[in-house]
């Protein structure tokens, strides 16, 4: 240990020394177990200890102890709530209702089945899918404005054919409001009803 590293230490022992029991006093005043207020005491000496010849410039090693154990009690405190047991006749949360627009989802499979095979693929492929339309391009041997020009039409047609299909209403502010289901394609394809 050099001769710096010696001195540090040496004031951090004396300073320890000086205000450990008022400190062990100030944390199980404020603790709701001794052994919480032990253990804060231990990770306090811990992080002055990591200090190393940082600690030596502390002007006031007491205040620093006091404000390394505020600090460290606030957060045993906000980390450790107390849990309380809740009564089983409790009524469960109502479920969250599902948005218009979401709802809107059971509808496009029916929908998206009476598209054209090319409107269907160009959906598919990037919005459901999740590809990119660079890759659509690719995939089709199309340059990527011709890419992005059909997947915007087969939204458009999308759009259409839900709006059309499922009588779908909007608000003032232009959002679904209502729509009205369709019953889903049979898994033969047909329409189930």
């Amino acid at each position: 240990m050099s001769a710096p590293e010696t001195a540090a230490s040496g004031r951090l022992l004396a300073a320890w020394a000086a205000c450990a029991g008022e400190l062990h006093g100030y944390l199980r005043h404020r603790c709701p177990r001794p052994e919480d207020a032990d253990e804060l005491l231990q990770d306090i000496f811990i992080k002055a200890l990591r200090q190393g010849a940082a600690f030596a410039a502390v002007d006031q090693p007491r205040a620093w102890f006091f404000q390394v154990a505020r600090n460290a009690l606030a957060d045993r405190l906000r980390c450790h709530h107390h849990e309380i047991a809740l009564p089983p006749d409790l009524p469960a949360p109502a479920a969250a209702e599902t948005a218009p627009v979401d709802a809107l989802s059971q509808c496009l499979p029916r929908v998206l089945s009476e598209l054209s095979a090319a409107d269907r693929l160009a959906i598919t492929f990037c919005d459901i899918d999740g590809h990119s339309q660079q890759a659509l391009a690719e995939h089709l041997g199309l340059s990527l404005a011709g890419a992005k020009s059909r997947v915007q039409r087969a939204r458009q047609r999308l759009r259409r054919q839900l709006e059309s299909a499922c009588r779908v209403r909007y608000d003032e502010n232009g959002a679904v409001c209502c729509f009205t289901p369709r019953p889903p394609l049979g898994s033969d394809g047909s329409s189930g009803a």
